[in-house]
């Protein structure tokens, strides 16, 4: 048995939906965890596969990235954005999500590179939403953004990391830190085509009724899968500038 951390967001389901739908789910044992938790356990090495936060890689000895899928966008992503009541130019602190290294990695690279601005990053704990306000931001990511519509003012990371690289961007991906035996892998990167064709079945077995959010159109038109070599180019460049 192969353990396998895998992010607990709703833009995962047609991954979980193909490896429950392969004969790979005989063959692993999943655990469902924020991003942030991911990445310990693979840095634990407590699982064996971690869909995890591409902004640890630097972190690890050596890795491995084992598939052909991703958790990436080609424009808007939609669930991971800057919120204020303020305008960029008058924000003076950012809140950063505690949920995920790459998105709070991404402002802040966004910041330090393109904006430019003179703001200052701090790290946050549950409930950290009810202080955005004035001139605090956040960065708030994950299903926890789905209607959310409290803010005067937000900004997609992922379409201004488009905007500013004429990059796809990668949020997350498929990593071991040791050798797997590649028919393994083979199945694995299976079941994940499977998920990956199937959406719309995904859904009907994992409804989100919630004012304003799309099922379909998130996953089919905001979450972009296939790991492309233009998201690995977008990858390498994010790499760099952390």
């Amino acid at each position: 048995m192969h353990k396998v951390s895998i992010v607990n967001y709703y833009n995962t389901i047609p991954f979980l939906w193909g490896i429950d739908n392969h004969e790979i789910k005989n063959e692993i044992e999943i655990e469902l965890d924020i991003p942030s938790i991911c990445a310990q356990k693979l840095k634990n090495n407590s699982v064996d596969v971690g869909l995890v936060p591409v902004a640890i890689l630097p972190e690890l000895k050596s890795y491995h990235i084992i598939t052909d899928y991703c958790i990436g966008a080609e424009g808007k992503v939609d669930s991971v954005k800057l919120y204020s009541q303020k305008p960029l130019n008058e924000l003076t602190h950012v809140l950063l999500d505690y949920q995920s290294k790459t998105s709070v990695t991404l402002v802040q690279v966004l910041n330090k590179h393109f904006w430019k601005k003179d703001i200052q990053f701090i790290d946050s704990k549950a409930g950290f939403e009810n202080d955005i306000k004035d001139t605090v931001g956040g960065v708030i990511i994950g299903d926890r953004t789905f209607g959310l519509t409290n803010f005067t003012y937000e900004i997609d990371l992922a379409e201004e990391w488009i905007k500013h690289t004429s990059l796809p961007f990668v949020f997350a991906a498929w990593v071991s830190t040791k050798k797997l035996d590649s028919d393994f892998i083979t199945r694995f990167n299976n079941a994940l085509s499977l998920g990956t064709n199937n959406i719309d079945e995904a859904i009907l077995k994992n409804p989100k009724e919630i004012k304003g959010f799309n099922p379909t159109d998130y996953l089919k038109n905001k979450i972009s899968y296939n790991l492309t070599p233009e998201k690995k180019s977008g990858l390498e460049l994010f790499l760099s500038l952390i």
